[in-house]
């Protein structure tokens, strides 16, 4: 079933300027909060609340405004196999940040994912072959990055004008990287889409503020949530043509969310065996 119409036609000027407000606003919103979270509530449930599809779920929305399910299915399996460069991209910057300062350890990670996505966008892949570079890359690097999760993050009091200063930081990010996509062609374009621009804002945010290991091991969770990420794309780019746009923008939002809360449950339920195991063990 396609998107409801009707009534006068969105131009193309208002589309563009909704998208980007909109984009803005949740990518400011949920980078700030998550960094609040990670301070008060561990690296876990920053990570999975930064990886929620704030900018990936709005942009497929105004495309479904825009173009018909055969595009959407395309543009679906197109960031679907880019997403899988994000495993690379996190896992740079989780080994660099060990170390090294913010722009040193985000730098060379940005430069993997453009020089990676441009190699992926040139490949024809299907669904199943996006979904197993998916499932390769996460598996390899939740693999390499399990000695990195689990930091304790600092407490540090917070002056009065952090959070506008954070916000401001997300909205200049974001904002550029907006703009650039309306300049940068086609191809560019579908990888942008896809850029994972709210974990970049959370490294900068979060390395800066509790330092290189804290901010590291928050990335390191937040490889958990992509994997809810791509599967949201999955379910788009399968569902899109037989079963209409609302259907398919509906599950690319539900999957992220739903496999965030089975990981933060999981998660619990054997932090909550391991206590009453270690506490047998010392009676």
């Amino acid at each position: 079933m396609p998107l409801p119409s009707g009534g006068p036609a969105i131009s193309a000027d208002t589309l563009y300027w909704l998208s980007f407000a909109v984009k803005l606003v949740l990518t400011a919103g949920i980078v700030v909060s998550a960094s609040v979270v990670v301070e008060r509530a561990g690296p876990l449930i920053g990570a999975l609340v930064v990886t929620l599809p704030v900018t990936v779920w709005p942009a497929y929305v105004f495309l479904a405004l825009d173009h018909d399910a055969a595009y959407l299915a395309a543009s679906g399996k197109s960031g679907l196999a880019v997403t899988a460069v994000s495993a690379a991209f996190m896992l740079v910057y989780l080994v660099l940040a060990q170390r090294l300062g913010a722009l040193v350890s985000v730098i060379p990670a940005v430069a993997c994912w453009i020089g990676l996505a441009w190699f992926v966008r040139g490949v024809e892949w299907t669904v199943a072959e996006a979904a197993l570079l998916n499932a390769v890359a996460f598996a390899i690097a939740i693999r390499l990055s399990g000695r990195f999760r689990d930091v304790k993050v600092p407490k540090i009091a917070r002056q009065w004008y952090e959070l506008p200063l954070r916000t401001a930081l997300v909205c200049a990010l974001m904002g550029a990287v907006l703009v650039l996509s309306n300049v940068a062609g086609p191809t560019a374009t579908g990888m942008i889409a896809v850029y994972p621009i709210s974990t970049t804002c959370t490294m900068l945010i979060l390395h800066t503020r509790i330092g290189g290991r804290p901010s590291a091991a928050v990335i390191a969770n937040g490889l958990w949530g992509m994997v809810g990420l791509a599967g949201g794309l999955f379910a788009l780019t399968v569902t899109v043509e037989p079963f209409g746009e609302v259907v398919a923008l509906a599950l690319t939002l539900l999957v992220p969310i739903a496999w965030n809360m089975s990981v933060w449950y999981t998660r619990q339920r054997a932090a909550r065996a391991l206590a009453g195991a270690e506490a047998v063990s010392s009676r």
